[in-house]
């Protein structure tokens, strides 16, 4: 009998082992086809997804935490919240987008219960974000074109090339910590950070770069204070350095971008033309803003909002280009108009439950931990910025990047937070 135990105890090891290296695996690949192949964000979370199945036939082996519950609660407040009001307006195909949200919850449970090794979230981000920042520059320098664009819409991928960058160096401190190849692995994602910024820029995704004080205090919160001053000194003046030499470049665009999005405020204020990139948001914000006043509880529905808009457009009350758009161009307005309070109300469980929670760990002693913290710090404030001048969920590279990552980066952080209170 004794022998017999020993072989089933072998053969769940095996299966165990063999799980934890198709998921190290599934999750590097997250990050390192995200930007460059067709739907890449979406090869890592199906993957992922698919072994999630295995937990219906295997005996809970762990326990959730009270924070877990918390973000379990904040993905399926917004999936029944959104899901269920666009179902109720557009029936099943209404539920496309918020099931997403849904279904990351299993992934966040296959990773609490089979942990990968954490090299794979930050070599597939570092790995992705040199090919994303690699593919930007010869499309803008070589190819000559006007904005470096990957296979998704060419605001999301400088978005989601800058995010991956900036998540980058929150894992310098996990690097720092490994026994072996640290500095390899340090230089590692600095480069693939730097060259995540890269993909941004030459994209000339505007809306990205509002943000970047909010990340360089985030990344100050979690590792400025361990620097001496002379290296503080030395990053801060590096920094600058480059980011005067990408400006004063033009074959990078982005000293066009900005005096673009100048002319455009201009433009708009003297009535001059409205319909420029910067005009067409303030049009569509505008007429959004309208509509919410007449329907502030529920709002308008998908549909409803479409009609509405056209209906401006036609009266004259905004441009006719600005009421052809399906979403406001703004992720708290676009929400606020189409569902209501309620809506918003979703949209800000999703971003601020995970936010506080991440943001609790910037301070911990154990730089694994804090690493983790600050990756999902970002993450959330990244899609908080987005979302001021892009309706970054209405994009499907939108509902599965934050989803999955979320519950991948949560799934592991959890379970250090969980091996220090029993080592406590």
């Amino acid at each position: 009998m004794l022998m017999r135990n020993d072989l089933f105890k072998n053969q769940n090891t095996s299966f165990s082992s063999l799980v934890c290296i198709y998921i190290t695996v599934s999750i590097f690949l997250m990050g390192s086809v995200a930007l460059v192949i067709p739907t890449g964000y979406s090869v890592g979370p199906m993957l992922l997804l698919l072994a999630s199945i295995c937990l219906v036939f295997l005996k809970p082996s762990f326990q959730l935490s009270r924070q877990d519950y918390w973000v379990i609660g904040a993905l399926s407040t917004y999936a029944l919240v959104v899901g269920g009001m666009s179902v109720l307006e557009d029936g099943a195909r209404g539920a496309d987008r918020p099931l997403r949200f849904l279904l990351a919850i299993p992934v966040m449970l296959l990773i609490i219960r089979f942990p990968p090794r954490l090299g794979a979230i930050w070599g597939g981000l570092a790995v992705g974000t040199c090919l994303a920042g690699g593919w930007s520059i010869w499309q803008k320098i070589i190819e000559g074109v006007g904005r470096a664009e990957g296979y998704t819409h060419v605001i999301q991928f400088g978005n989601l090339s800058m995010l991956m960058g900036v998540m980058c160096f929150a894992g310098v401190g996990w690097a720092l910590m490994r026994p072996h190849y640290r500095v390899a692995w340090c230089a590692l994602l600095v480069v693939g950070g730097t060259m995540g910024m890269f993909g941004s820029l030459l994209s000339g995704s505007r809306g990205g770069w509002i943000g970047l004080p909010i990340v360089a205090f985030i990344l100050y919160k979690g590792y400025g204070k361990k620097l001496s001053i002379a290296l503080k000194v030395l990053v801060i003046g590096s920094v600058m350095a480059a980011g005067l030499a990408v400006y004063a470049i033009p074959q990078t665009g982005v000293q066009g971008r900005f005096h673009e999005a100048f002319n455009d405020l201009s433009h708009y204020f003297s009535d001059e033309n409205r319909d420029t990139s910067l005009g067409l948001r303030f049009e569509m914000w505008r007429g959004a803003s309208q509509l919410i006043l007449e329907r502030p509880l529920l709002g308008w529905g998908d549909s409803g909002y479409r009609e509405a808009m056209s209906e401006l457009g036609e009266q004259g009350q905004i441009t006719y280009q600005a009421s052809q758009f399906g979403h406001a161009h703004n992720e708290y307005i676009d929400a606020f108009a189409k569902r209501g309070i309620l809506g918003v109300a979703a949209l800000l469980v999703l971003y601020l439950i995970p936010l506080r929670l991440f943001a609790s760990g910037l301070k911990h002693s154990d730089l694994e931990v804090r690493s983790l913290a600050m990756a999902g710090t970002l993450l959330v404030v990244g899609y908080i910025d987005f979302g001021l001048s892009q309706t970054f969920l209405a994009h499907n590279s939108g509902v599965m990047f934050y989803p999955f990552w979320l519950s991948v980066i949560w799934g592991c952080y959890s379970l250090l937070i969980k091996r220090d209170l029993r080592q406590d």
